[in-house]
């Protein structure tokens, strides 16, 4: 035991909000602010470069279906930090998502099958914090080994439960399953058409507003609208809750914590098994939303993008929501072949480096400001000597995004203080 555990007299209640100490909150006005920004600078472009997919319906909505399970994966990885687990095993358990949702959808009902995905993520939740936080492993190591567990259990099983039988006469095969009826989706009628009406017009600002609202309104899935309430839910429980404020003082100071009578190992495998049911219900979103089947292979790293997401939001819900819209957006551009719109959205990275070239030379950071002024110019010269971008690079975008997005926010985030932190009971008496 050490003498600054022993001698350091608990808080009477764990910081947790990050709020102050100098940090800038990012309050309703502010969040509107910045979304006013972005939608003026992609209207600019859009207007300049000729490239109207970028704010269509079509690419909204398509935006939409991506960031949703990209959201979920970082929300179930947000419960488990916010008590301080770090969960790299996100993308195992939404490959387990994909491939009990769809088992159990093309069988039963797509809802059945939503069900199964939860239960499958949450299994691996389960065995995240049965090696964390019983036995101690290290979090990443535990994470990782998830993963790879959860790709090699489903391709198996994929291959015996797939290929045979009357799934094979449904069109499965060893890489993917049978297809699942579809989950209903609606249409704001009226509005829908409406907001087109106006799109069509291709008016400054208007019509991209009116494709953007469009395309939140037309041929929404149900289970997207369970999605939005799982962040606003996620807000309440953890942030205006007893049961979340003892939580995330698991996550701050569990040592403190327990001193106050919190039972640290049951509120991290609580937060760790709902961390892997979110992960789940995002791959389940994956195999019966966006393709109505399993397939080998199909969350191409949105768990490790989902986690990015939720560091990009600072460890809370509307940050995490913003983040997954940014990549959801990224994603759907590869989907719909967008060689043209990330053609155009390059003059809007130029302005964003320069942007931030100005800035850091003017805080004197002049390494970063002329790094950054660089690359503004030779992404300036490769807009202006070029039509289209070649598709393998669309295909990256996603990623490019996460990599750019993390390294430009890294200087204002703040993680819970004991996360990642190997903790053992009674280890402050």
């Amino acid at each position: 035991m050490s003498a600054t555990a022993t001698s350091t007299p608990p808080p009477a209640a764990p910081k947790v909000s990050g709020g102050k100490g100098g940090r800038t909150r990012f309050t309703f006005p502010v969040v509107l602010l910045i979304i006013a920004a972005a939608l003026l600078a992609l209207s600019a472009v859009r207007a300049i470069t000729g490239a109207q997919d970028v704010t269509s319906a079509g690419q909204i909505s398509a935006a939409l279906a991506m960031a949703v399970p990209i959201g979920l994966a970082g929300l179930g990885g947000l419960w488990a930090e916010r008590a301080g687990v770090v969960n790299i095993g996100l993308e195992g358990m939404m490959i387990l998502g994909t491939f009990f949702g769809a088992w159990a959808g093309w069988q039963t009902d797509p809802w059945i099958g939503v069900l199964a995905g939860v239960v499958g993520g949450m299994l691996g939740g389960l065995l995240h914090a049965f090696a964390t936080v019983t036995f101690g492993v290290d979090h990443i190591i535990s994470g990782i080994a998830i993963n790879i567990l959860a790709l090699g259990f489903t391709t198996y099983l994929a291959k015996l439960w797939f290929n045979t039988g009357d799934a094979a006469e449904k069109g499965g095969s060893p890489k993917q399953s049978p297809p699942a009826d579809s989950i209903t989706q609606f249409t704001v009628p009226g509005l829908s058409d409406w907001l087109h009406s106006v799109e069509v017009h291709h008016w400054f600002f208007v019509s991209d507003l009116a494709g953007i609202l469009g395309g939140l309104v037309t041929h929404v899935s149900l289970l997207t609208v369970v999605a939005a309430g799982l962040f606003v839910g996620t807000f309440f429980v953890l942030w205006r809750t007893a049961f979340g404020l003892r939580l995330r003082s698991c996550g701050e100071n569990p040592v403190a914590a327990e001193s106050l009578g919190v039972n640290v190992y049951r509120y991290k495998y609580i937060a760790v098994i709902i961390s892997g049911g979110l992960a789940g219900l995002g791959g389940a979103f994956l195999s019966l939303v966006t393709s109505h089947i399993y397939n080998e292979g199909q969350t191409g790293g949105r768990g490790y993008i989902g986690l990015a997401a939720m560091i990009f939001g600072n460890w809370r819900p509307g940050g995490l929501a913003m983040g997954a819209g940014l990549f959801g957006f990224a994603d759907a551009l590869q989907l719909r072949n967008g060689g043209e719109s990330v053609h155009a959205l390059l003059l809007l990275l130029v302005v964003m480096l320069a942007v931030l070239a100005v800035w850091k030379l003017y805080r004197k950071s002049y390494v970063p400001g002329v790094i950054s002024a660089v690359i503004a110019a030779a992404v300036l010269v490769w807009y202006l000597s070029t039509d289209t971008v070649p598709t393998e690079f669309v295909s990256a975008t996603p990623y490019v995004v996460t990599l750019l997005v993390l390294s430009l926010s890294a200087q204002r985030l703040r993680m819970p203080k004991a996360d990642g932190m190997r903790y053992r009971k009674g280890q402050g008496k």
